[in-house]
């Protein structure tokens, strides 16, 4: 019982990584694709002005992941990362250089220096998703198992190819959703028209590869794709199919708060019908939830740690998001500090 608990709780860390982590790497990919330094200056200030206050707070997520992995299920962590090294290493690697050129290219002097730090943001926005993605599809494509060696085709088979590009797309639907958002609350009218016809190519797209993916599983992964249309995973198919529908019409109209709510639907329910569709397995079909779990005693611990962290953490993330939605976290310009400063050195603070 608590084995399933703990599982539960790892899927929704990994739903809330999707989310949190896809809306940067997304706002990554839109910077990749923005154009020339003219062309995309406007759409990478709304990108730096957007992801400044909150883009680290969505590792949280994934360091969550890893520790639920490694202290709840060392037999799954042990198989992932031991057959799967490769491309968990270039994920690893393509998310620090992705922090390190987002953190450096906007104090960097040099245009050089700026282009080469945008250029590292953008390409491993794309590239770490996709390695993440192509390692989901390894497991849910049950390639790997207890005692696997390391090997290409655990994570170039077809399953994994298709998961790589569906997270692409499901990154770039969500950043551009949440720009959507973010330019409308900048009072920038013209990203907002920008974004939102961006928001809608990715999801006609998303949905384009979703179908395919569904193909491809029903070939590649036979006890995932029955776990897809049957049961709890299906309601989330159809969940993740009704939040789709919403969102495609709120992008018509006039966007709303409910929108960014909408698009996190979406891929929340795809993630937790892809965890339903695994039922009973952790990895299909080799590794279940029991034979995966450690210790009792380390999974009641467990438990009762992800309890305090989330009474601890959750209000705290809660409240960072809300602040910056509601523009609580813009970063003073020049002319506010200037103001901000009297002749003696006390002046009032900035606004006042």
């Amino acid at each position: 019982m608590t084995a399933d608990l703990i599982a539960v709780v790892l899927l929704l860390a990994v739903a809330a990584y999707a989310c949190g982590g896809g809306t940067d790497y997304g706002a990554g990919f839109w910077d990749l694709t923005a154009g020339g330094a003219e062309r995309g200056k406007r759409p990478r200030w709304l990108i730096d002005h957007a992801m400044a206050p909150v883009w680290e707070v969505n590792n949280v997520w994934l360091i969550f992941v890893l520790v639920i992995m490694w202290t709840g299920f060392p037999t799954l962590f042990q198989t992932v990362f031991s057959a799967m090294w490769l491309p968990l290493a270039l994920a690893a690697m393509g998310l620090v250089l992705r922090g390190a050129g987002f953190a450096f290219r906007k104090p960097s002097r040099r245009l050089a220096g700026r282009r080469l730090y945008g250029a590292m943001f953008a390409v491993a926005s794309v590239v770490t998703p996709f390695f993440l993605g192509a390692a989901v599809g390894g497991v849910a494509s049950g390639r790997v198992a207890p005692g696997t060696d390391a090997s290409a085709d655990a994570w170039t088979n077809p399953t994994s190819l298709m998961f790589g590009l569906v997270a692409i797309a499901t990154t770039a639907f969500l950043g551009a959703v949440f720009l959507t958002a973010d330019a409308r609350r900048f009072d920038a009218p013209d990203l907002v028209g920008y974004f939102r016809r961006r928001a809608l190519s990715a999801l006609a797209v998303l949905t384009v590869l979703a179908v395919i993916t569904g193909f491809v599983t029903h070939e590649d992964s036979p006890h995932v794709w029955h776990g897809l249309t049957h049961g709890l995973g299906l309601l989330f198919v159809v969940l993740a199919g009704v939040a789709a529908l919403t969102t495609a019409w709120l992008l018509l109209r006039t966007p709303s708060a409910w929108l960014r709510v909408t698009a996190v639907g979406v891929v929340a329910s795809a993630v937790i019908a892809w965890g339903m569709a695994q039922r009973p397995y952790l990895i299909p079909t080799s590794l279940t939830v029991s034979d995966a779990a450690g210790a009792p005693a380390t999974l009641t611990w467990l438990a009762i740690v992800t309890l305090v962290a989330l009474v601890l953490v959750m209000p705290a993330v809660a409240l960072l998001y809300w602040l910056d939605t509601h523009g609580e976290l813009e970063e003073l310009t020049e002319a506010q500090l200037r103001r901000g400063s009297g002749g003696d050195g006390e002046g009032a603070p900035p606004g006042g």
